[in-house]
């Protein structure tokens, strides 16, 4: 066989390998970073109303649902809230900020007759201050009031892996005053999501996890759930862990906590 024969049928392997791998990377990033989730405010709030009780989860990727767990999904699923339309207004890498930016569109549009805010995490990694986080989540909380919505609960903020004396952890555990302060002060209610994912790690996590999050554990944990059909639990139990996909994303196990509670949230609070 010629070399140049034979050089072409390489270059052609590498050439589908290579459009093979960037199909592939491609379909991941647009599944976990760029697609809307289910019911996304731009296509659940068009100004209709629709004669049931219409339920807004705010807040960033965790409530997005497209890496880890999508505990909104879980609820709209449940028997109990057939009636009920959930909104998916989860944004990745939201701060507070963000969300206070987007309030108007992506919440208030929606005409919620509850709204659970799940936001926080992406202030803890940038290391935003405790009063300008404060001012936002309180400023949240009154535009959701004024806007006439008679049921707003503010959720903690679960652990950044599974080290409860991690640096981040110690830093965290401020923005979660603030939230349990902001909740109390304006009368609302409030979630105890951390409280029960601490008592989670307790139990089943791995204090040797420490918070490590970075863009390519992330896109590995992506890309073992839509590419090689993962769950999301085994994909936590890929790198060690029982609650975290990334250590900021919940698994299958983690994410059913946080349905359960806003489950119980609503039921007493829409009946």
């Amino acid at each position: 066989m010629r070399p140049s024969i034979t050089r072409k049928r390489v270059l052609l392997v590498l050439a589908v390998t290579l459009t093979a791998v960037l199909g592939a990377a491609g379909t991941v990033g647009y599944l976990t970073f760029l697609r809307s989730p289910v019911d996304a405010p731009a296509q659940a709030c068009r100004g209709e109303s629709p004669g049931r009780p219409v339920v807004v989860a705010a807040g960033a990727s965790m409530t997005r649902g497209t890496l880890g767990a999508d505990w909104v999904g879980a609820l709209r699923k449940r028997d109990e809230f057939g009636d009920h339309r959930f909104v998916n207004a989860g944004v990745n890498g939201d701060t507070s900020a963000d969300l206070l930016d987007r309030l108007d569109t992506d919440v208030l549009h929606c005409r919620p007759d509850a709204v659970i805010v799940l936001v926080g995490t992406n202030d803890v990694r940038d290391d935003v201050p405790l009063d300008n986080y404060r001012d936002n989540l309180t400023a949240i909380v009154d535009r959701v009031r004024t806007a006439g919505t008679a049921h707003v609960a503010l959720m903690s903020l679960p652990l950044l892996g599974e080290d409860p004396d991690d640096e981040i952890n110690r830093r965290l555990a401020g923005y979660n005053r603030v939230i349990t302060e902001t909740a109390a002060d304006a009368g609302i209610d409030y979630i105890p999501l951390h409280e029960h994912i601490a008592d989670l790690v307790r139990r089943q996590g791995d204090p040797n996890a420490r918070y490590d999050f970075g863009f390519t554990l992330a896109f590995t944990a992506a890309a073992q759930h839509y590419l090689f059909g993962r769950s999301w639990d085994q994909v936590a139990r890929s790198r060690g862990s029982n609650i975290f996909v990334d250590s900021i994303h919940l698994s299958d196990r983690s994410g059913a906590v946080v349905t359960d509670l806003t489950a119980r949230w609503l039921a007493t609070t829409l009946r």
